[in-house]
């Protein structure tokens, strides 16, 4: 696990992003927008292609491809071929534009997110006046996918021991680390130094042209937030309405951030265990939140010691009782199955947990792999320097990192060692984006977002120069289209007539 994952945790796209789409037969075509010819010489071909849309076998929905150079400082070199999918603005209503959503990550389908849930989840008013829009990122599931480990391995990956507890133990993980991105080297190393969230920026604004859209309509979720932030900084004046939901700071140093998303989980488990403890049949007991964390704590001390059977071939371990704990953390609505798979493996089931450890991991019942955690190292390991440069700097980090969550805090300070043996040199840094001259941004934070913690939110809101904060007090990962008819009315009206709300909004 790569503790800045912030990967927006929906069942309905998880169970359903791999299978959407199928063959496709010829359409349409569209062409770029005027603003074309204000690119680059060298990128002018590529601002000048025609999208040529097909019916791509799922029902109310258009597929087609488009080319990007690989490398960006290159462009006369090697293509890469990106998926895009929409769904045409429904009326009635004077159509806006085209909207383009991200469900973040990074490794996130877009497209999957799309057409499981974007396009009949949003809300009416918006889905009549917008084209829905989609593209997977570069190295992301139909955009050239990173591959890495088989699904054998990956299991054992997965598996692996995230708390040592001496020198063979830690030196096992970091075995496991070089292992994994020596795999995506071996499979995929002419695309990972082009996965960065800014070469990808820069494929969304060639669609906007492509699109006929003089500005860019976006909304990005989690990671997606980051994607968006990006978008505004290189392309201020192309920047039309903007919401980043569940929002990243792209000015912290990613040792800060890991120790940041720490704090977030534990203040996410004390709102699930102060929930829990109310209840007769509660796993962690029914004393307090501090007691739930002390026997949450054992429990993974347990585990550690002698995993439990789950009734299949792999057994439940520390590592996936942890990563299903924290799968659950990212929407409130999953509290009840956590409460029965607590309560499963308690009487030697691991079922239960196992199930959420696999949805987090995108491990389908046939033991493959969407290539969601690949991609996510690609992009994480690209966008900043590591963490940590070896074990020994992980090892010392530890108090700070179990200071902010006693109970993740030694899992989540040696996931963040995962990018120390990362085959290519990180192209980003962190830094403050501003993006000044772009138009007004909305920003959406959650009190107690786990992945996203709500300061990011209030920094990000902060830095960009036209930048409004929106803020819901609440449990869970993002806020939008989550049950808050105050953050929907807000966003909507954003969207629909570019009105953000008033600075300081409270919703709850």
């Amino acid at each position: 696990m790569d503790t800045r994952r912030a990967l927006r945790i929906l069942a309905t796209v998880l169970g359903t992003a791999g299978l959407l789409i199928s063959g496709c037969s010829s359409d349409s075509s569209t062409s770029a927008s005027p603003s074309a010819p204000s690119v680059p010489a060298a990128l002018a071909p590529y601002y000048a292609q025609h999208l040529k849309w097909r019916d791509c076998g799922v029902e109310g929905f258009q597929c087609t491809t488009m080319k990007a150079p690989l490398d960006y400082a290159k462009p006369d070199g090697s293509d890469i071929e990106l998926a895009v999918s929409r769904t045409k603005a429904t009326g009635p209503g004077k159509r806006i534009g085209s909207l383009l959503v991200n469900p973040g990550g990074p490794g996130g389908s877009a497209v999957g997110y799309l057409q499981s849930y974007a396009a009949i989840g949003y809300p009416a008013q918006v889905r009549a006046r917008y084209d829905m829009v989609a593209i997977d990122p570069r190295g992301v599931a139909r955009s050239e996918p990173v591959e890495c480990l088989t699904g054998p391995q990956m299991d054992a990956y997965t598996q692996v021991d995230q708390t040592p507890d001496d020198a063979t133990e830690v030196n096992r993980l970091s075995d496991a680390y070089k292992e994994f991105a020596s795999g995506c080297e071996r499979r995929s190393g002419e695309i990972l130094p082009h996965v960065s969230t800014v070469e990808t920026a820069r494929d969304m604004d060639m669609l906007r042209a492509l699109l006929g859209d003089e500005k860019l309509h976006y909304v990005g979720a989690s990671y997606g937030t980051y994607l968006g932030a990006t978008y505004a900084e290189l392309f201020p004046a192309r920047v039309g309405r903007l919401v980043l939901d569940g929002a990243m700071d792209p000015s912290l140093p990613a040792v800060e951030a890991n120790r940041d998303q720490t704090a977030g989980f534990e203040t996410a488990f004390k709102s699930f265990a102060a929930d829990c403890v109310k209840k007769a049949d509660c796993p962690l007991g029914t004393t307090s939140t501090a007691d739930a964390a002390t026997r949450l704590k054992q429990f993974f001390a347990g585990l550690d010691a002698r995993p439990i059977p789950s009734g299949a071939s792999r057994e439940l371990t520390e590592s996936l009782a942890t990563m299903g704990v924290v799968a659950a953390m990212y929407d409130e609505s999953a509290w009840p199955q956590l409460r029965d798979a607590l309560t499963g493996a308690e009487k030697g089931d691991g079922s239960g947990l196992l199930a959420l450890a696999d949805s987090y991991y995108e491990r389908e019942p046939n033991g493959t792999y969407a290539n969601l955690m690949f991609a996510n190292t690609a992009v994480n390991c690209l966008d900043l320097p590591p963490a940590f440069a070896d074990a020994n700097a992980a090892a010392q980090a530890l108090t700070g990192f179990e200071k902010a969550s006693p109970v993740f805090g030694r899992t989540f300070t040696w996931a963040a060692l995962n990018c120390a043996h990362w085959p290519v040199r990180p192209t980003g840094t962190p830094h403050r984006i501003e993006a000044k001259g772009a138009d007004p941004i909305l920003v959406v934070g959650t009190t107690r977002d786990p992945a996203t913690p709500y300061k990011w939110a209030e920094s990000l809101a902060g830095q960009l120069s036209s930048g409004t904060l929106l803020t819901y007090r609440g449990d869970g990962h993002t806020a939008y289209g989550r049950g808050s008819d105050c953050i929907d009315s807000a966003i909507n009206t954003y969207l629909l007539d570019g009105t953000p709300p008033a600075k300081g909004k409270m919703c709850s």
